[in-house]
């Protein structure tokens, strides 16, 4: 199924992303792409707002991962926040154990992930976020079936 929405704000994309965030189950995997600035973090804010984590949501760049811990209808949610734009190879992945925390059972967003297309068959969802002027955002979500 693919869905693509025209974000004309911050709070229009976090809604899109609760949106899509209403649809993850545990074990999903989210591919989030898009330019820098494009807006992948603040997707990312309002899938955690969607699940209600209390720690303020930064981007990963400078710690290439981050877990933050939510819920939904009262259960406990861990949501894994890659960030592999300063990722250069697959064996540094191997390294950091990105293929155990994938398969841990938790919802992962992954951004800048498409730069490893080994694990493009891992991605239940993909979501495109690209520039359509100054302040709008084109959003394409792409989810498995």
């Amino acid at each position: 199924m693919t869905e693509e929405f025209l974000s004309r704000s911050e709070l229009q994309t976090r809604d899109i992303a609760k949106q899509c965030a209403a649809r993850l189950h545990e074990g999903d995997i989210v591919l989030l792409t898009g330019q820098l600035g494009a807006g992948k973090t603040v997707f990312m804010r309002g899938i955690t707002e969607f699940f209600m984590c209390s720690e303020q949501l930064s981007s990963p760049t400078f710690s290439l991962f981050n877990i933050y811990e939510g819920e939904l209808e009262g259960e406990p949610v861990a949501l894994h926040h890659f960030d592999l734009y300063r990722i250069e190879s697959p064996r540094e992945l191997e390294a950091i154990g990105f293929d155990e925390y994938l398969d841990s059972g938790y919802i992962s967003v992954v951004e800048w992930g498409e730069r490893f297309p080994e694990y493009a068959s891992r991605y239940t969802v993909q979501v495109s976020l690209e520039y359509a002027g100054d302040e709008s955002r084109r959003i394409v979500i792409k989810t498995s079936i």
